[in-house]
């Protein structure tokens, strides 16, 4: 279980952003806070290798329960330490990157009961720090509220799910194209970087994902050409060589 938890959030989440203008540059996402070794927020945002970093979980919300934060061996949300966050946060905006917080998690406890109890939870997140659908399309949950156009960002997991990459890509592709039809400024193609780091699947090999993945999805999306790794607790010169291939693979 421990090198589950440790494996789930080292996430390489493809970032495939429609864009009008081509010039604009690709970019880099990292979820943090799921590891207590891993090096601090600021630390990380500090290496400029990221353009948005997503924290990791607030797992407790809806039905009555008092919204709760799970950052790992970070800090102690019930003895309120976890607010000396708020400067490395403000440091990673301060460089131009994107902080984001991301609801749910694999073993947290959430759900809303009503719709009042869901406009509690929207006025708590409003107040206090301002979704991820799965790839089946369209999203159980999420589908009337993507729908509605509101959302910049939209987060898709291509993993431990049927249509992840499991040794061809016909269905993570196919599953992506219905995916392009949401109305959101950027879609983000997640996917996991190790295959520790999904327990059912989703895990597309270097080869592949250079050859065969990332070439279909400029020829079959063409305006979805922008892509980035987000590998957590990986060498520089890990990141060097992915960014290299995608860039290679891309132009």
């Amino acid at each position: 279980m421990a090198a589950h938890k440790q494996a789930s959030f080292i996430l390489l989440s493809l970032l495939i952003i429609s864009l009008c203008k081509p010039s604009q540059a690709a970019g880099i996402a990292i979820y943090w806070a799921q590891n207590s070794n891993e090096v601090s927020l600021a630390d990380n945002c500090a290496t400029r290798n990221y353009q948005y970093v997503n924290l990791a979980f607030l797992n407790k919300f809806g039905n009555g329960q008092t919204p709760m934060l799970k950052l790992a061996g970070h800090c102690d949300p019930s003895a309120n330490t976890c607010t000396r966050f708020s400067s490395e946060i403000k440091a990673c905006q301060g460089q131009g990157i994107k902080v984001f917080l991301s609801l749910g998690g694999y073993d947290g406890s959430y759900t809303l009961s009503t719709a009042d109890d869901g406009k509690q939870v929207a006025n708590y997140l409003w107040k206090n720090y301002l979704g991820a659908p799965q790839c089946p399309f369209p999203d159980t949950h999420l589908d009337t509220d993507i729908k509605t156009g509101l959302f910049d960002y939209v987060w898709v997991q291509f993993y431990n799910r049927d249509c992840q990459y499991a040794g061809n890509a016909n269905n993570l592709l196919n599953s992506w194209k219905t995916w392009t039809t949401v109305q959101a400024k950027q879609v983000f193609l997640g996917v996991p970087s190790a295959p520790e780091a999904a327990e059912n699947g989703g895990f597309i090999p270097a080869d592949v994902r250079k050859n065969q993945v990332l070439p279909s999805i400029r020829r079959l999306l063409p305006n979805f050409v922008l892509l980035g790794f987000a590998v957590k607790a990986v060498g520089e010169s890990s990141q060097h060589s992915l960014r290299q291939n995608t860039t290679t693979t891309l132009r």
